[in-house]
């Protein structure tokens, strides 16, 4: 009789025999393909060891969508050395709803070869091979992975206890050693190897034919600049083919929403290379949905006790060095300017030059202004507020529309308070971030904390950031909002509460945050005098509602498919009539319009009539009149709406009356 073990599985007490693996407990049970072991992911191949707990993961649950990821970005690596033998491997990690692995070839990949890869990997997945973990020595894997150097790279990383650069945790730890082999089956021979931490599908059969290379791009090693560029393919892997194709469908919305493209055709924005990359500029059109959103959200600051500062575009580097962002945040920040140096006809200098920065964030100027004179604790909580325009200096691979550039203004906030008000201001400004989206028709979101990790960027003591922590958990804890852990995600100065938003085709999106910083009040000395008498030092709140104006644009952009509601559109009713003798008819009502202030226009253009609705269409204009014989007869227009739905004979006045409340009433289904 065998050996008995007993451990808990999935909530029950069972015992199985001794070297019994997860593959085999589970082995009806074909959707598990990775299996918790008291807390740890691991191989289904894995003996169940006595006393531990275990618990399933199946390939739809999000860790074994990232284990069937990975796992097929293995196969793709193995098809991409047949098909290139000659090529040498870089890391291949999962990523939100796909995959990547990065090689180093003597030719860039084309739509071509990803075709025939696509195939070759195909045959792979048929062929059923086992992926078997195996444990080595750091010397054996050296030895084994002679030929490929930047393996070898990330073991001497892992000699030192160095997890630095892009996707280097998947390979390598300090610990132990893995290598994966793809077994062939039938010859129990290794087909391909990498090294690799896993853990991965037991086999290839459960890729199935759900996956699809998407594109290639080039990608520096390690994500440093510094180093090599290599070739990245990158693709997706799903459950079924039916997930694959929804995913897909997903993608087609998402290219067809795309705020680039539309903000070209609605002549909204534009990226112009004169400029540099990450500096947009803002059309007329464009620059109406820009002043509409910062005059409504400038007017909710003031409503909410907000008062509106503002602070210049640049400023001696010293501030930020006082402030704490320097050395943290260099790499973000524009190169230092070196100013006001003179010198004399024989070129000796006679006033040294001091270091300028662009600023890349507004809260040390804010502290700048609470310093400025002397506070009481009457004046707290003191609120100030600007659209502050800030640069950062994002790499040009990451810089994209208006979503990541280098040049945005941020609806940015920092409250002053005492320690005791702390909870109930964070608790202010996270409703009121909240009650802005919901404005502006995104009410779709969940709350994410970051926290500190054990790295050196925190500054601070542990018991100042666990009372900031605990008071920014509590308040999120309270709103009733669903909160996700963000371990290591902080900011340099203390934890924050983001929001992130999913949009109408349920992407989501980081917007608005609430830092609770209990480090830039000191290296400011900032104080306010108590109601004793004694000094005190201020807590201070950043908060910014959307993170950017430009940012939250790009996303409303998406969101609405360029279809804004009324209040927002640029151009709000267009009239059309059905033939020239109807122009002076239309005129009268466009005038109005104009005089309760809508954004009209009337097109009388040479265009025939079916192209003018068209055009309408086109631009998508919220409201459309239309006027004839009957309508003018009548002192009426017909309304045509976006959906294509029409509205005959609708007297003028009440025409005009319904779209003034359509627009006052920023209903945002308009």
């Amino acid at each position: 009789m065998s050996e008995q073990r007993t451990l808990t599985i999935d909530g029950e007490q069972v015992q199985v025999d001794a070297g019994t693996t997860g593959l085999q407990f589970y082995a009806k049970d074909k959707d598990v393909v990775v299996m918790h072991v008291d807390g740890v992911l691991r191989d289904l191949a894995r003996e169940l060891e006595e006393g531990t707990t275990v618990t399933r993961v199946t390939i739809s649950d999000p860790e074994g969508l990232e284990v069937l990821r990975h796992s097929t970005a293995h196969v793709m690596a193995q098809a991409v050395q047949q098909l290139r033998p000659d090529s040498k491997l870089g890391i291949g990690p999962y990523i939100t709803d796909g995959f990547y692995f990065d090689f180093d070839v003597e030719e860039p990949f084309t739509p071509e070869d990803l075709k025939q890869l696509e195939k070759m990997m195909q045959k792979i997945i048929n062929q059923n091979q086992l992926f078997a973990r195996r444990e080595v020595t750091p010397d054996e894997a050296k030895a084994e992975m002679a030929d490929e150097p930047y393996k070898c790279e990330l073991l001497a990383k892992a000699d030192s206890d160095d997890t630095s650069g892009e996707g280097v945790n998947v390979e390598v730890a300090a610990g132990e050693t893995t290598i994966y082999d793809n077994v062939d089956r039938k010859s129990g021979d290794t087909v391909w190897k990498d090294l690799c931490r896993g853990p991965h599908l037991p086999n290839t059969k459960l890729i199935k034919n759900a996956f699809a290379l998407t594109r290639s791009a080039a990608a520096y090693w390690l994500g440093s600049e510094k180093n090599k560029q290599l070739q990245r393919i990158y693709g997706t892997a799903w459950p079924t083919k039916e997930d694959l194709k929804a995913y897909q469908e997903r993608l087609a919305e998402a290219e067809r929403r795309d705020h680039r493209k539309l903000g070209a055709e609605l002549d909204l924005f534009s990226f112009p290379d004169e400029l540099g990359s990450g500096l947009p500029v803002f059309h007329p059109k464009g620059g109406i949905i820009k002043r509409e959103m910062e005059d409504y959200v400038r007017d909710r600051h003031v409503e909410e006790g907000f008062q509106y500062v503002g602070t210049p575009h640049i400023s001696k580097d010293g501030l930020f060095h006082t402030s704490g962002h320097l050395p943290y945040y260099a790499d973000t920040m524009f190169p230092a300017l070196h100013i006001d140096e003179e010198r004399d006809e024989d070129g000796n200098i006679t006033k040294q030059g001091q270091e300028y920065r662009l600023k890349a964030m507004n809260c040390p100027m804010h502290n700048l202004i609470f310093r400025g004179r002397g506070r009481s604790y009457r004046e707290l909580p003191l609120r100030l507020f600007e659209f502050g325009h800030v640069y950062r200096y994002e790499k040009s691979g990451v810089v994209h529309g208006l979503t990541r550039v280098r040049g945005f203004a941020q609806d940015d906030s920092h409250s002053y308070v005492t320690k005791e008000q702390a909870p109930a201001e964070v608790e202010h400004l996270l409703n009121f971030m909240l009650s802005l989206l919901k404005d502006f028709g995104m009410d779709d979101f969940y709350l994410e904390l970051s926290t500190r990790d054990e790295s050196d960027k925190f500054i601070g003591s542990n018991e100042q950031w666990d009372e900031a922590t605990a008071v920014l958990e509590r308040v999120a804890t309270e709103s009733g909002v669903e909160l996700v852990a963000d371990p290591g995600g902080a900011a340099f100065y203390g934890p924050k509460i983001s929001v992130q938003a999913k949009d109408a085709i349920g992407r989501t999106w980081q917007m608005g945050t609430v830092q609770y910083d209990f480090n830039q009040p000191a290296r400011f000395g900032l104080e306010y005098q108590a109601a004793d008498g004694t000094r005190q030092e201020p807590v201070m709140i950043h908060a910014a509602k959307f993170g950017s104006i430009e940012r939250f644009l790009g996303v409303l952009t998406e969101h609405y498919a360029g279809a804004f509601p009324a209040w927002l559109s640029p151009v709000q009713v267009r009239a059309i009539p059905v033939a020239e003798a109807f122009n002076d008819y239309l005129a009268e009502v466009v005038a109005k319009l104009k005089a309760q202030g809508v954004r009209v226009e009337l097109d009388d253009s040479s265009d025939r009539f079916p192209k003018k609705i068209r055009n309408a269409s086109k631009d998508k204009i919220p409201f459309t009149l239309i006027a004839g014989g009957e309508d003018a007869d009548a002192n009426a227009v017909s309304f045509r709406f976006r959906d294509g739905s029409q509205e005959n004979q609708v007297p003028v006045d009440d025409a005009v009356a319904r779209i003034v409340e359509a627009i006052k009433s920023r209903n945002n289904n308009n």
